[in-house]
């Protein structure tokens, strides 16, 4: 079997369980949990062109709001933990109180959306997941029943994966204003691929590596943004200046991982790019997407 339906199955099984037992308060592992599996089933719906039926739609505008409404939550977490860890001189303990402070009362006031959203859409949202379980059921079935019938049901996903990888080598130059959006379309393109039966395994922890580094970038840049806001210090301020020192550092690395992916796995070579009336990824990328397919 060329796709794994256990793998397509679990996002929308987790999300059920999750909204069933949501509290007001939700614990950072819950925030977190819901937002991964938040993603992986709008990846799975839109590699099986789901997300246009009827019942895709049903899921996805609700659940995208949940999910951005616990994205809120979740990167105030991170953002204290970051806070919490760093070594701070005598002169920054006062700054740092005053942040984590912020921070905390932000994290309340999210959770309290969050909270009042789950509780206004979640009954019917998992109503509506298990009606897509069956969907993804139905198209089990038919995989299982015709093999010739499987290779078509395939398409979408391969077709998927082929697509956001050759978006992937756009623009040619990466800087600060776009590899955010280069990270949110490495991580759809390893929620297609985690799809196969059996996954270039190397290729999903490279793809998972470059979106936590480009991850942790951005999410320096947003702590810079609100400790600027709530401490209202000023250029003289020690802690912002090691919180731009810190994202500086994580900017060049994150770079640097993105630009060794597009060289590593992304780039086809010049004899075949020449060949290509469209563009399509390198080697390792196309023959992973073909798993989904074989």
């Amino acid at each position: 079997m060329a796709i794994d339906f256990d793998r397509v199955q679990k996002p929308a099984r987790k999300l059920r369980k999750l909204l069933k037992k949501m509290p007001a308060r939700p614990a950072p592992e819950d925030v977190h949990d819901f937002r991964t599996h938040s993603r992986q089933l709008e990846a799975n719906l839109e590699a099986f062109a789901l997300d246009t039926a009827r019942t895709g739609r049903r899921i996805l505008k609700p659940l995208s709001r949940l999910r951005k409404r616990a994205g809120k939550v979740r990167d105030m977490d991170v953002l204290t933990g970051y806070v919490s860890r760093m070594p701070q001189q005598d002169d920054e303990q006062d700054c740092s109180v005053e942040l984590l402070e912020y921070l905390g009362a932000q994290r309340r006031k999210y959770a309290d959306k969050f909270d009042a959203v789950s509780r206004q859409d979640g009954a019917k949202l998992r109503k509506v997941l298990k009606k897509g379980k069956r969907k993804f059921a139905k198209l089990e079935s038919r995989l299982d029943k015709d093999s010739a019938g499987g290779n078509s049901i395939a398409i979408d996903p391969t077709a998927s994966a082929i697509e956001i990888a050759a978006e992937l080598s756009a623009p040619a130059r990466l800087n600060r204003a776009n590899l955010h959006a280069f990270r949110l379309k490495v991580k759809e393109l390893r929620n297609v691929l985690k799809l196969a039966d059996s996954p270039d395994q190397r290729l999903i922890d490279v793809l998972g590596d470059v979106k936590d580094a480009i991850g942790e970038w951005h999410d320096w840049e947003e702590l810079i943004a609100i400790a600027e806001k709530a401490l209202d210090h000023g250029a003289q301020c020690g802690l912002i200046r090691e919180l731009k020192q810190n994202a500086r550092k994580r900017y060049e690395t994150a770079l640097a991982q993105a630009e060794q992916l597009r060289n590593r796995y992304l780039k086809i070579s010049e004899k075949k790019r020449a060949r290509s009336k469209r563009p399509h990824p390198g080697e390792p990328v196309w023959d992973a997407a073909m798993k989904l397919a074989a």
